[in-house]
């Protein structure tokens, strides 16, 4: 980070009705610079100033960063400031004292070895010491304002130690810490971080009380002498008095809008014993704020007795601060409660420069007053870029060329082998073959032609009917039949004829095939 840029400063205040987020630009010279304020609203997660869930809290709080690195981009968060208070913290006596052989010059070192000694060597084992304020110095038992540069044998410090139970700081870093993954850059106490950006010097000199009115606590610390000699936490705040009204039937919402319009804290006794008619709906809501009003002035005063003043030790009289503050009629009914000058606290923007306008120093007092604390010391840098990301290589499309036409040039067949044909089976034709006769040839009938003759009467020859021979596979001689004539010699020469062409007939039968079994045409 170059030494001539701003340094980014994270702020974040977890109250018990809201979550405030800040971004502040410390310059080279040492100027705050107030860029954003964001907040989230917030009810029952944090009891009397401390944190009662973590994980609600840490998911308002995520909102907030969120928010905030919107305006900062690309920059993330990395660490943050935050305030702690609720109500165990309060103030712890202590003394502590380092004596020489000689004569010794009082230096810082020594003063921090003295600071050290009374914070480890706390007797309050079952509190955490949050910070140690000096209120005096003694040197060889004569007080002095201020301890450095002096000399002497023998130094004593009585100082206060600002303690809470450590149930409060631990909530604090599960939230930061292990639910957001971000780490703290410091923790400042809140009263006291408040009481900086708001008091002057010389009220803290000549002596004042400070009161932060909050929503559910109201602190209380007495300056004098330039230092803090008081701190205590009271658990009641301006909640009360809206939970109260709540039992006429309202919402909270509507309570506390009834509180702040109507509602009024001053005594009837204030306006000369006269009330003013008002309907019986404002009357019934005014005796609620009243009392509570009354009863929150009265802890207040006994806190001044706690610390062993009276109201002509504390001539700056009050300040005061926190939402509570606003209630009508409040603040003059504390200054005459406790006798004393009152005024309404607000940040010193002397030291510092707000660039939204819409940020009120008066309403946002304790988040501004967190990044005023941390600028008091050598303030951290809140934030970090992203690291650079490696550029990505471009992918090389392929380059997809056209296609060049080019003259197909011919070229020689390569000589094919010579594929002998494929002999197809001839399928042969099946040759007709006369089957075999198992059964005897039965021959058709052969008509016989009447042989004319003369009309001379002839006795007929009696014809011996030929027999059929049966079929043999091998071919057996024709037995001739012979006739007997008993004819004269032309019939026997016309039988004669007739049995030689029968015989004919026979054998051609026997010795060759037949295409047609119909012989009649041979006839």
């Amino acid at each position: 980070m170059p030494d001539n840029e701003p340094k980014t400063i994270i702020a974040v205040e977890i109250g018990s009705s809201k979550i405030r987020g800040a971004i502040g630009a410390l310059g080279s010279d040492n100027t705050l610079t107030i860029q954003a304020v964001e907040e989230e609203p917030m009810t029952d997660w944090v009891r009397y100033g401390a944190v009662s869930n973590v994980e609600e809290v840490a998911g308002l709080t995520n909102r907030i960063i969120r928010k905030i690195e919107n305006r900062i981009a690309p920059r993330k968060v990395k660490s943050v400031y935050l305030n702690i208070g609720g109500r165990s913290l309060c103030t712890m006596p202590r003394e502590v004292e380092q004596s020489f052989a000689e004569d010794t010059e009082i230096t810082a070192a020594i003063i921090n070895e003295l600071i050290t000694d009374a914070r480890d060597g706390s007797p309050y084992a079952d509190r955490d010491t949050l910070v140690v304020v000096p209120r005096h110095y003694y040197i060889d038992k004569r007080e002095v304002s201020v301890a450095k540069g002096t000399v002497g044998h023998n130094i004593r410090m009585a100082a206060n130690l600002v303690t809470c139970r450590p149930q409060t700081r631990r909530n604090l870093e599960r939230i930061f810490t292990d639910k957001l993954k971000l780490s703290i850059a410091g923790i400042k106490v809140r009263p006291l971080a408040l009481a900086d950006a708001v008091l002057t010097k010389e009220e803290k000199r000549l002596g004042c009380m400070f009161v932060d009115f909050g929503a559910e606590t109201t602190t209380v610390a007495i300056f004098k002498g330039g230092a803090l000699q008081f701190l205590s936490t009271l658990p009641m705040g301006s909640r009360l008095i809206t939970r109260d009204i709540q039992a006429l039937k309202y919402t909270e919402e509507r309570a506390e809008e009834l509180k702040i319009k109507v509602g009024s804290a001053a005594s009837p006794l204030m306006n000369g014993g006269r009330q003013a008619a008002i309907p019986a709906e404002h009357a019934a809501i005014n005796n609620y704020v009243l009392h509570r009003a009354s009863e929150i002035i009265a802890n207040i005063k006994n806190q001044l007795k706690q610390a062993g003043y009276v109201a002509s030790d504390l001539p700056e009289g009050i300040i005061i601060v926190g939402g509570g503050a606003r209630l009508n009629g409040f603040t003059s009914r504390l200054s005459a409660a406790l006798t004393m000058n009152i005024r309404l606290g607000s940040v010193d923007t002397t030291r510092m420069r707000i660039a939204d306008g819409h940020i009120s120093p008066t309403d946002s007092a304790d988040i501004l007053a967190l990044l005023l604390a941390a600028t008091d010391t050598d303030a951290e840098e809140c934030t970090q870029r992203p690291a650079p990301q490696p550029a990505p290589q471009p992918v090389q499309q392929p380059v997809q060329e056209q296609p060049i036409y080019q003259q197909p040039t011919y070229q020689q067949p390569a000589p094919q082998p010579v594929q002998q044909p494929i002999q197809q089976p001839v399928q042969q034709q099946p040759v007709y073959q006369q089957p075999a006769y198992q059964q005897p040839y039965q021959q058709q009938p052969t008509y016989q032609q009447p042989v004319q003759s003369t009309p001379v009467y002839q006795q007929p020859a009696q014809q011996q009917p030929v027999q059929q021979q049966q079929p043999v596979q091998q071919q057996q001689p024709v037995q001739q039949q012979t006739t007997r004539t008993t004819s004269k010699k032309g019939t026997e020469k016309s039988n004669s004829s007739w049995l030689d062409r029968i015989k004919n007939i026979a054998e051609r039968l026997m010795t060759e095939e037949p295409e047609d079994n119909d012989y009649r045409d041979d006839v």
